[in-house]
C-alpha cells in the first residue's frame, strides 16, 4: 500500500476516539476500509470541512453496535479505519493522494468509504473505483470548469467527474449558475430538491435503479444536500433541502450496487447534528452493503 495510506495507519489507528466505532477489523481481515480526508483548502464560504471526519468518529461512538433495520451488529462486519490523509496544501494533490489511497484499497479487493473534507476529495475516489455510473446527492451542481483558479475546486467536483463517467445522476440539486444548469440538463439526470419532494424520494429511487440496472455505481453525499434547517454544520449551507430520511433512504436502496461511498462536507460547528447524521449513513451504507453480499 501507499506510504500515505501507512503513514494514516500507523500513526493514528490505534486511538479509539480517532477511528470510527466497530471499525475493528485488521487491514488484511477488512471488507470495508474507512479513511479521512481533513482537508478544505477550496472552501468559499466557511472552512471547517477539514475537522469533519474527526467529529463523524467521535459522534459514532455513541451509537449502539447493533442496526436494527438489517438485524447486523457492526462490530462482527469486517470493517477497518485507517485514519486520516496527511493531506497536500493543492486541490489537485490532494485528488492524487485519495486516488493512490482509495486505488490500493480497490485493489486489494476492498471497499473504500471516505470521511470529508470537503467534495474535492471524490474526484480521487472515483478515478480509483472507476464506476460507470456516479449517484451524488448534493445542494449544488459543482459543474464549473474552473472556480477561483483551478479546476480542482469543490465547485467543480461534478465537471471533473464527467471527465471520467459519462453516466452521472444528480439528486437534491437547487443551487447553481445558469451555465451550469444547462451542462445538467444536457448531461446528467438531474433530479431537483423540489422535484424528490413532488415525487417522493420513493419514486425517484425507482427510476434511479431502472437507470443503473447492473452497473457498477460509485455514490457520494455531500452533506448540504440536507436541509441546512436541519443539519447546519455546512461550509456552504442551503436551505429547503433533503431530509436526513431522504438520503437514508438513498443509500439503503443504492448501497448494495454501490463499489465505492463517502460522506463529505461536514462542518461540525453546529450542536453535533450534521456529523450524527453522517455517523449513521456511513453505517447504514456498511450494513446494507455488507447484508446485500453474504
Amino acid at each position: 500500500m501507499s506510504d500515505l495510506f501507512w503513514l494514516t495507519k500507523t500513526g493514528m489507528h490505534e486511538l479509539a476516539h480517532l477511528h470510527f466505532a466497530d471499525a475493528d477489523a485488521s487491514y488484511e481481515s477488512a471488507r470495508y476500509a474507512a479513511f479521512g480526508v481533513p482537508y478544505d483548502g477550496t472552501t468559499s464560504f466557511k472552512p471547517g470541512t477539514r475537522f469533519g471526519p474527526r467529529a463523524i468518529r467521535e459522534v459514532s461512538l455513541n451509537f449502539e453496535s447493533y442496526e436494527p433495520s438489517t438485524g447486523i451488529n457492526l462490530s462482527l462486519i469486517p470493517f477497518t479505519d485507517l485514519g486520516d490523509l496527511a493531506v497536500s496544501r493543492l486541490p489537485e494533490e490532494v485528488v492524487r493522494q485519495v486516488a493512490d489511497v482509495a486505488g490500493d484499497i480497490v485493489r486489494d479487493g476492498k471497499v473504500p468509504v471516505m470521511l470529508g473534507g470537503e467534495h474535492t476529495a471524490t474526484v480521487g475516489m472515483v478515478e480509483a473505483v472507476e464506476p460507470e455510473v456516479y449517484v451524488v446527492c448534493d445542494a449544488h451542481l459543482d459543474l464549473r470548469e474552473e472556480f477561483d483558479g483551478t479546476p480542482y475546486s469543490h465547485g467543480c467536483v461534478t465537471r471533473r467527474v464527467l471527465d471520467m463517467v459519462e453516466d452521472v445522476v444528480i439528486i437534491g440539486a437547487r443551487s447553481g449558475d445558469s451555465e451550469q444548469f444547462e451542462v445538467a440538463a444536457e448531461r446528467t439526470q438531474m433530479y431537483s430538491a423540489d422535484t424528490v419532494r413532488e415525487l417522493g424520494i420513493g419514486a425517484v429511487l425507482r427510476e434511479v435503479r431502472e437507470r443503473i440496472g447492473g452497473k457498477k455505481v460509485y455514490l457520494s453525499i455531500d452533506a448540504d444536500a440536507i436541509d441546512c434547517c436541519l443539519t447546519p454544520g455546512l461550509g456552504t449551507p442551503e436551505p429547503f433541502g433533503m431530509t436526513p430520511l431522504d438520503i437514508r433512504e438513498v443509500v439503503r436502496t443504492l448501497a448494495p450496487r454501490a463499489a465505492g461511498f463517502d460522506y463529505v462536507e461536514v462542518a461540525p460547528f453546529d450542536s453535533g447534528q450534521t456529523a450524527a447524521v453522517a455517523a449513521q449513513i456511513v453505517r447504514e451504507f456498511i450494513a446494507r452493503h455488507w447484508v446485500a453480499g453474504r
